[in-house]
């Protein structure tokens, strides 16, 4: 297996610029540290060193006692006076200064003078590098050279130096790589541990011990978790009567959603996570903040792997199971089947003998959802589940998107204390003075105590899904803290980019290290962007990884498509289309665009992709774009959106999408068509027309309406 220098300088003990002599010295020329060496020159170098017959200090050691030669001079030449006027006085006036200390007149003068130089050498390498061998240094991610410098002690233009001896040129200013960082560290005898911008600490209060008179019982909250199509939501649905399927593409959850509902007058929180296994990040998040997790099985489909998966994250998560078997309303249920194959996976029932509990339900009927809360009130009751709403607030964003009206979004589960508009909060690294607070049901909320979700609005930027977020008495310490982190994690993220332009990427290529497919994720939200983040991550066909180089929440702008052109990436959107200016930068740069709806079919074509195993390849051309500026009510017909043709040409019976702020809402087909009174087969650019939508009816002013035709290319 082929090694990295700095991986070779590790295993036998000495400096990469060492390991560069001896491969130099074999005929093998490696640029820097970081460069890769074959097998059989890494065995020859094993061999070589085993049999002693590489010296490998050679090449080094007479540079470094170079080094202090030159100060050697200086001490001498800091008589400028003597030095100017002639040879011989110089050997003289200092010999009177020096035969205080020695008796002897002119030889212990000269003696004494290289004794200086000799003194200056050896405090030389304490003052430069005043390291104790082993100890452990935390470093942030991202941390410049000078950063670096100050922290161990070591003047920056010596690390600069360093570098630059193992074929890497940087400034003061620059950040480092883990890999530089950890061989500087090592060769000044440290040994160097790098932090995560999200694992630093902060100046935030530290968080008290609540005071037992203050404390009261709170909502719990419940996970919904379970298999891909096994009824998860439309249980949600049954409890809340609500309809959240219709909203979802393909009726599977897509991100994070918070709800509440009231039961013998005791308020019950539940958070509904995505069944796919591609979802792992998402609902092992769902798990880090709930009470209890409810296992819902398909009792006509029975134990699948992502309900192995969902059992697994709550027992990770240290919190009670509660079985709900769904479906039981079907001719082909079979509950004893479900209970036999949990009973595998420790999950006994308590009719059995065991402590789990299991509820039969149907959500389409209704069937014993009454039943199902009386027992998630029961286990939170055993829980003791208890939180002071007196004390500052704290807890935890669910999910988080960019809307274009209101600004950053973000759903927080308050689990602690009492959060208030007015606030001011912190969150990752981003900071709120809350403007406002919303339920579930778009109703506005004057404060949110422990247990219960909410949509703040006035974030100054969009927090990540997962962080925990902290109130502040002092607005400006909030907004300090944020910005801090985030120019930890700009600082962490220029480091990760700078390994990935073309120039670095082809030069590793050549070297024979591994391609990088380079994707840029655009989605409709934060929870679906780290989904999809950790599915492509896990895809390795070959030689051939992906690589993440952006993500964001939002509608396909320019920059991304620039972006994908500077790095030759692949520009995907989930839920999300580009805007007319993007598309066209695009078409004129030649950057692949892929839109999805469905997060594993993204992840399967990608996958096949890579494999070379694509199926028929299908080019989607865009017909013409119009805006809704009015919207009619027709008897029989339905709702009308009176449109106005930007660009292009809108044909009647052509596939449409309809976008609201960049956000695909709807993938229909056009019904209707007119012009006035009278049936269009198309309208052109600056027409006004009358459209209808099959089995759409959510139509808004402001609303696009893209047309689209999807064509077959043959492949060469």
């Amino acid at each position: 297996m082929s090694k990295r220098v700095y991986e070779l300088a590790k295993e036998f003990g000495m400096s990469s610029r060492d390991v560069l002599s001896a491969l130099a010295a074999l005929g093998v020329v490696a640029k820097s540290h970081s460069s890769t060496v074959d097998d059989d020159i890494v065995s020859k170098l094993k061999e070589a060193a085993e049999k002693g017959s590489l010296t490998l200090q050679k090449p080094v050691r007479p540079a470094r006692a170079a080094r202090p030669a030159r100060p050697a001079a200086r001490p001498a030449g800091q008589r400028p006076s003597a030095e100017r006027t002639a040879p011989p006085p110089p050997q003289q006036a200092p010999a009177p200064e020096k035969t205080a200390p020695a008796p002897t007149p002119a030889k212990p003068a000269a003696e004494a003078a290289p004794a200086a130089p000799a003194a200056a050498t050896t405090a030389a390498p304490s003052e430069e590098a005043p390291a104790q061998p082993g100890k452990t240094v935390s470093v942030r991610r991202g941390i410049t050279v000078q950063e670096l410098g100050a922290q161990l002690g070591v003047a920056a233009t010596e690390i600069v130096k360093k570098l630059f001896t193992l074929g890497e040129m940087v400034t003061i200013t620059q950040s480092l790589s883990d890999e530089a960082v950890e061989l500087v560290a090592n060769d000044y005898g440290y040994t160097a541990q790098i932090v995560a911008p999200g694992d630093e600490s902060d100046d935030l209060p530290e968080e008290k011990e609540d005071d037992p008179a203050d404390l009261t019982s709170r909502p719990p909250v419940i996970t919904v978790m379970g298999h891909v199509d096994h009824g998860k939501t439309k249980l949600l649905d049954s409890i809340r009567s609500t309809d959240v399927v219709a909203g979802e593409a393909g009726g599977i959850t897509q991100h994070i959603g918070a709800y509440q509902t009231v039961k013998n007058g005791r308020k019950i929180t539940f958070i509904d996570t995505p069944g796919h296994e591609a979802f792992t990040q998402m609902r092992a998040r769902g798990a880090a903040v709930t009470d209890i997790a409810v296992l819902v099985v398909a009792a006509d489909d029975g134990v699948k792997p992502q309900t192995v998966e969902a059992i697994s994250h709550a027992k990770a998560a240290g919190v009670p199971i509660v079985v709900a078997v769904n479906k039981v309303d079907k001719p082909e249920a079979d509950p004893t089947r479900v209970r036999q194959q949990l009973t595998e996976h420790t999950l006994v029932p308590e009719e059995w003998g065991g402590d789990a509990i299991f509820v039969d339900v149907s959500a389409k009927t209704g069937q014993n959802i009454d039943q199902l809360l009386d027992m998630l009130l029961l286990v939170a009751d055993v829980q003791e589940l208890k939180a002071n709403p007196k004390s500052g607030a704290r807890g935890v964003a669910i999910e988080a998107h960019l809307d274009k009206g209101r600004g950053p979004v973000a759903t927080v589960l308050v689990q602690r204390g009492t959060l208030r508009v007015g606030d001011s909060i912190v969150c990752g690294g981003a900071w709120a003075r809350v403007r406002a607070m919303l339920d579930e049901h778009g109703r506005q909320v004057k404060e949110a105590g422990p247990g219960t979700p909410v949509q703040v609005l006035g974030f100054s930027t969009v927090p990540q899904a997962g962080d925990a977020f902290v109130a502040l008495d002092d607005e400006r310490a909030a907004r300090h803290i944020a910005q801090e982190r985030l120019h930890r994690q700009r600082a962490a993220e220029l480091v990760s980019q700078k390994r990935v332009t073309l120039e670095e990427l082809f030069a590793q290529v050549g070297e024979g290290e591994l391609s990088e497919l380079n994707v840029i994720l655009k989605a409709d939200v934060q929870g679906s962007l780290e989904a999809i983040e950790d599915a492509l991550n896990k895809i390795a066909v070959g030689d051939v990884r992906v690589r993440v180089l952006h993500k964001a929440a939002g509608a396909i702008s320019e920059n991304d498509v620039s972006l994908a052109q500077a790095s030759g990436a692949v520009v995907i959107g989930f839920n999300v289309r580009p805007d007319p200016k993007a598309r066209d930068l695009a078409e004129k740069e030649s950057v692949d665009i892929r839109t999805y709806q469905i997060i594993y079919k993204l992840v399967e074509d990608v996958e096949a992709a890579l494999k070379g195993m694509l199926k028929p390849e299908f080019e989607e051309r865009v017909l013409g774009r119009a805006v809704v500026r009015q919207t009619f009510k027709v008897p029989k017909i339905g709702l009308i959106a009176g449109s106005y043709v930007e660009e292009g040409t809108i044909t009647r019976g052509a596939k449409v999408r309809l976008l609201r702020e960049g956000v695909v809402l709807a993938d229909s087909q056009i019904s209707s068509l007119k012009r006035f009174k009278d049936d269009a087969r198309e309208v052109a650019q600056g027409y006004e027309c009358g459209i209808g939508i099959d089995n759409f009816q959510d139509i808004k002013e402001g609303d696009v309406m893209e047309a689209y035709e999807v064509r077959e290319i043959a492949r060469a």
